[in-house]
């Protein structure tokens, strides 16, 4: 693997994990969430042991990437629910729509690392990407522009949607940045239409 050496793509991170991971990832860097992925996950080691904890306690660890007091109510929310169904979620949209703290972006992670399906962890970064290459979308929301949400599910059909979505996040971290883009160094520099732009 060529891209950023974070803790939860290692092959000992597990389901569980990964999916904890996406919650902090929101509006957070991945390099961030890294630093406190040692301690979080050395005193949490499954749904059980965040559904039980005090949510100051869930505070505290989260305070170092912000949003501490949604984090740790997101968290336990989730936590609880998967606690009490054996770490299981539902495999569906329309299920994991009444899962509490659970939204369109961890929708997908759980169905991306929980039930394999070919889902894009479409945020800022990916849409980015697309939107330079492609074009830009016409809603300000991503989560309900029609057009880019397909363009996102077109991008991770492959047979590897967890290799894929993270390789689309590490070129929009390192190459297609938003501010200051390294055009010079993209292998796809030639045909993107903003460049030439």
């Amino acid at each position: 693997m060529h891209g950023r050496d974070l803790p939860w793509r290692h092959d000992r991170a597990n389901t569980f994990e990964r999916i904890c991971v996406e919650v902090l990832l929101q509006r957070t860097r991945a390099e961030t969430v890294a630093k406190v992925y040692p301690a979080f996950f050395g005193r949490f080691r499954s749904w059980a042991d965040i559904a039980g904890a005090p949510v100051e306690e869930l505070e505290e660890q989260f305070k170092p990437i912000g949003l501490w007091q949604r984090r740790a109510r997101s968290m336990k929310a989730l936590s609880t629910f998967a606690a009490e169904r054996g770490g299981q979620f539902p495999a569906t949209v329309e299920g994991l729509a009444h899962v509490p703290a659970v939204g369109q972006y961890v929708a997908n992670a759980i169905l991306v690392f929980q039930h394999h399906e070919n889902r894009p962890l479409l945020d800022v970064n990916m849409a980015r990407v697309i939107e330079r290459y492609v074009r830009p979308r016409r809603l300000a929301d991503i989560r309900f522009d029609p057009w880019l949400q397909e363009a996102a599910h077109w991008l991770v059909r492959g047979e590897k949607p967890v290799d894929i979505n993270w390789a689309v996040l590490d070129f929009a971290s390192a190459i297609c940045t938003a501010r200051n883009p390294r055009c010079s160094e993209c292998p796809v520099a030639r045909r993107c239409p903003s460049r030439q732009s």
